[in-house]
């Protein structure tokens, strides 16, 4: 046979084989990519399989982890499609140590993958005498007043060829470190913000290449931050200490296995910075006629800065930091320089975001530089900041004067679409400012697009407040003096959280505060970390994020860890429920209620929608008692599981008892208290579909308006679809005049706002003390719009997108809707399109998933898909029909199903 046949027919068969056999990517430890410093004896693997073929499962699997003596753990081939957080079960770890894996996998026709590329994590200190630094502090008398950032420094000599070096490091207060010049890492704000007295961070940074063999300098500036600086109101500052602090150590390992340690200690010398003043709400001044050039490198004179004084402090509250930093991520240059009415200089930067603004400037020394942040205009077009209440909001840069100098913050930020200028030398260049936005370093996940461009935006908008709120905890608003972590905005949100970033971490970090925070009755504070203090805590909706968010966390992610790590939490917090209950009425303390729903503003015929705070508190019981019985269950106590279960029929019988009358009417007639008792099933079957009814009868008389506020919001589009009405729910969706989600939108929003009118029609501003224009809560919606409308969810029998559901609700008379969302299998998408001859529908579902998918079609026989007659595509599963749709199961892989009329 010809040579040239022979090729011609054997390499596209080596091609085919090799294109379909099963590769295996994407791995993680602990749900990051090569993570260092991991605080845990027993990480958490994740991979994704990838496959052209449709169907294609794992049916078993086989882990290699290495360390630098050898193989930890090997697990030989493990029969199981597990591929999400698989517990490492080696030989235990050893802190400060860089270990190895790889991974293959068998697929459901027997082929075994090739072996992975190799994925890396090292673990940080997993036990408190590990630390060998000392706490150290300024040797010096603080200026009391004005609090400058505090410098500290180290030279040292590495005598010998530098193998690895890691730089453990955190602080009482914000710090930035530089070795040898140059700054270490990109993160931002660090430690972070945690219940410090329980629970401070530390950071490791790997520094192998910035150090070098030789004389070397470590310096870091510290400043006031969450630890020592104002927080909430009425002049509350020092929450966790008064004085600024830093923690230090390099563990260095030398080509020939030798070690050596580099500690925070009395050898250290301190002194003050170019940073005049800082604060979270005010700002920062800075003087760069006060910069000490080359401090933090070796051969710099010291001399004439002091020394340190040494803290007598354990380590028991430190931990390894296990969630995303906040880092710089987008950046804007301004859209226009406007002159206001008032004759103030203002730059627009088009989006309303959290950070700040890069300046390149030059004068003369001493010349200063005011800069004063806003988020709106005022009616007139004037600068306006009367909505951030007591915060300064201001950046002042006095110049050293020759050269062009460049500033930016350092330990603040600032929620603004507009900064106002003042004081700036010379004329006002637009390409010499750059916004640039700061939040915690969320993998973007979910995609979502449709034909209308104005609930495009509202996404967007839904996008950019989580950004600008997700700044290491879940705060309400980015920019007045507030910033805190409201509870109750973050349990409302957070299941669209899940969907537009990875969130997993950033919540498992932020829910072990708010058990750490936790009062020992159970209450549940307002806020985490709690800057309140005690009882300031203990409101229906808003201390249940001890419950929804955990359980929402395994939902999306799968995640039965953070359950195991929160039941005793959420169990307290039930207990707190039921001993301030009496028969298994909870009709006590105080509650936010049903926070900013509708009131008109002269109300003379009671059309404020006022929901009964305790029927509220109510329903909110009985979903956290459902929730426990739900975790129960999960964890295999079934003990627990039977008690709960006892309670909540106690608890649903007491609101059957106080709120209904035998008609099946609530005593509350609101939108809030009709989606409530049906979100969480408080009502007996048969009473159902009236309260339904009575709840778009509701909507109807309100001229087809919400009135909702944080707590109603959430579900009520999710219970008008439940029930039948989602020609309802899309005309909320699609309303756009007050109250409404697309009002903002139509004003000009480029985020979610905190009240439906923040700024009312007139462009006059709502009440001036409570009115941020990045408020998050009522960006909830998205959630509906993600697994109603496009369809796109997990079922609980296979959570984390094991088991995915694909059922769209078209309507509203969108021509398509789509969304894509990464999960830790691998890229789900979703969408239908209204077409001429009929409806067509996308999805692609990752390997080593299944999916049931929703045809909208009375019978199998009008689907196609891929050109064919389903009937007859053998890898698809017609399993009957429901509601109108025809339900079908099939593997991974992309499907076009059309639909013809």
């Amino acid at each position: 046979m010809n040579k040239k046949v022979i090729l011609s027919t054997v390499l596209p068969l080596c091609l085919l084989i090799s294109f379909a056999q099963v590769k295996v990517q994407h791995l993680l430890t602990e749900n990051s990519t090569n993570p260092i410093g991991l605080g845990v004896q027993q990480p958490r693997f994740t991979w994704q399989l990838m496959s052209d073929k449709r169907n294609t499962k794992q049916t078993a699997y086989e882990i290699k982890v290495s360390g630098n003596k050898g193989t930890m753990w090997k697990t030989g081939k493990v029969g199981s499609d597990q591929s999400v957080q698989v517990v490492y079960a080696g030989t235990s770890l050893q802190s400060d140590n860089k270990y190895t894996w790889t991974i293959r996998v068998w697929d459901n026709d027997g082929k075994a993958s090739a072996w992975s590329e190799t994925a890396f994590f090292e673990t940080g200190f997993l036990n408190t005498s590990d630390w060998k630094a000392k706490w150290i502090e300024a040797g010096f008398t603080e200026d009391s007043i004005n609090r400058p950032a505090i410098l500290f420094r180290h030279q040292f000599n590495a005598s010998k060829k530098i193998k690895s070096a890691n730089l453990y490091i955190t602080a009482h207060g914000m710090y930035e470190v530089q070795l040898n010049g140059k700054r270490v890492g990109d993160a931002y704000l660090t430690p972070g913000w945690t219940s410090y007295n329980k629970r401070l961070q530390y950071q490791v940074f790997d520094v192998t290449r910035t150090l070098i063999s030789g004389n070397n300098a470590i310096g870091a500036t510290v400043g006031n931050g969450w630890y020592r600086g104002y927080l909430a109101w009425s002049d509350n500052k020092n929450i966790y200490g008064k004085k600024l602090g830093l923690l230090a150590q390099i563990n260095i390992v030398y080509s020939d296995g030798s070690t050596e340690i580099i500690v925070t200690d009395e050898k250290w010398k301190s002194a003050n910075s170019a940073i005049k003043s800082v604060e979270i709400y005010n700002g920062e001044r800075y003087d760069a006629r006060d910069e000490k050039s080359g401090w933090s490198s070796a051969g710099y004179n010291d001399a004439a800065w002091k020394g340190v004084n040494l803290l007598s402090t354990d380590f028991d509250n430190l931990t390894a930091t296990e969630n995303e930093p906040v880092k710089k991520h987008e950046t804007f240059k301004p859209i226009k320089l406007i002159t206001t009415p008032s004759g103030e200089k203002v730059l627009d930067f088009g989006q309303n975001l959290v950070g700040w603004v890069v300046v390149k400037a030059k004068g003369n020394a001493g010349d200063k530089i005011v800069i004063k942040h806003a988020e709106v205009l005022d009616k007139a077009g004037n600068f306006y900041t009367e909505n951030l209440r007591a915060a300064k909001a201001t950046a002042t840069y006095i110049l050293k004067g020759g050269a062009e100098e460049i500033f930016e913050p350092h330990f603040t930020f600032f929620g603004f679409r507009y900064i106002k200028l003042e004081n700036y030398p010379g004329e006002i260049n637009p390409d010499n400012f750059t916004a640039v936005t700061l939040y915690s370093d969320m993998k973007p996940t979910g995609t979502f697009t449709t034909s209308n461009a104005l609930i495009n935006q509202l996404q967007h908008n839904i996008q950019w407040g989580q950004r600008g709120n997700f700044l290491d905890v879940p705060t309400d608003c980015p920019q007045r003096d507030e910033r805190l972590g409201w509870t109750g905005d973050a349990q409302a949100f957070s299941r669209t959280a899940t969907f537009n970033f990875g969130v997993d971490n950033f919540f498992s970090k932020w829910l072990k505060d708010v058990a750490a925070d936790q009062e020992p009755n159970g209450s549940v504070p307002f806020v985490v970390p709690n800057v309140l203090g005690h009882n300031a805590g203990g409101s229906a909706g808003w201390a249940d994020v001890a419950t929804i968010i955990p359980w929402n966390m395994y939902l999306a992610y799968g995640d039965k860890k953070v359950l195991e790590t929160q039941y005793p939490s959420m169990k307290a917090w039930v207990k707190y429920m039921t001993n301030a209950s009496k028969n298994d009425l909870w009709n006590t303390g105080f509650h936010f209620g049903d926070w900013l729903f509708y009131r008109p503003n002269d109300d003379n015929d009671g059309r404020a929608a006022v929901t009964d705070k305790y029927l509220i508190a109510q329903c909110f019981y009985a979903h956290s008692v459902q929730l426990l019985i739900n975790t129960a269950k999960v964890l295999n106590n079934s003990a627990d599981e039977a008690m709960y279960t006892d309670l909540l029929q106690k608890i649903k019988a007491a609101f059957l008892k106080e709120y209904v009358t035998p008609s099946g009417r609530l005593v509350s007639g609101t939108q809030t208290a009709y989606v409530l008792a049906l979100n969480f099933d408080m009502l007996p079957e048969g009473l159902r579909a009236q309260a339904a009814t009575r709840l778009a009868d509701n909507v109807k008389s309100y001229d087809n308006h919400l009135t909702t506020g944080f707590l109603g919001t959430p579900y009520l589009c999710e219970v008008l679809t439940r029930f039948g009405f989602t020609d309802v729910a899309y005309t909320l969706l699609l309303q756009q005049d007050y109250p409404s989600w697309l009002y903002p939108v139509k004003m000009g929003a480029t985020t979610i706002w905190e009240r439906w009118d923040g700024q009312k029609p007139d462009s006059t501003f709502q009440t001036p003390g409570m009115n941020s224009f990045n408020h998050y809560a009522y960006g909830a919606i998205g959630d509906w719009m993600y697994r109603k409308m496009v369809g796109l969810d997990t079922y609980e029998d296979g959570v984390g997108y094991k088991h995915i559901k694909i059922q769209p609700h078209i309507g509203g008379g969108f021509t398509n809707a789509s969304a894509s969302l990464q999960t830790y299998y691998g890229t789900v998408v979703a969408g239908w399109k209204v077409e001429a001859n009929g409806i067509s529908l996308d999805a692609e579902i990752p390997a080593n998933t299944t999916a049931t998918i929703y045809i909208p079609a009375s019978n199998a026989t009008l689907i196609t898909e891929g050109g064919k007659a389903i009937s007859g595509v053998a890898d698809i599963k017609i399993t009957g029909t429901e509601d109108g749709d025809v339900v079908l199961q099939v593997g991974s892989g992309k499907y076009h199903f059309v639909v013809n009329k």
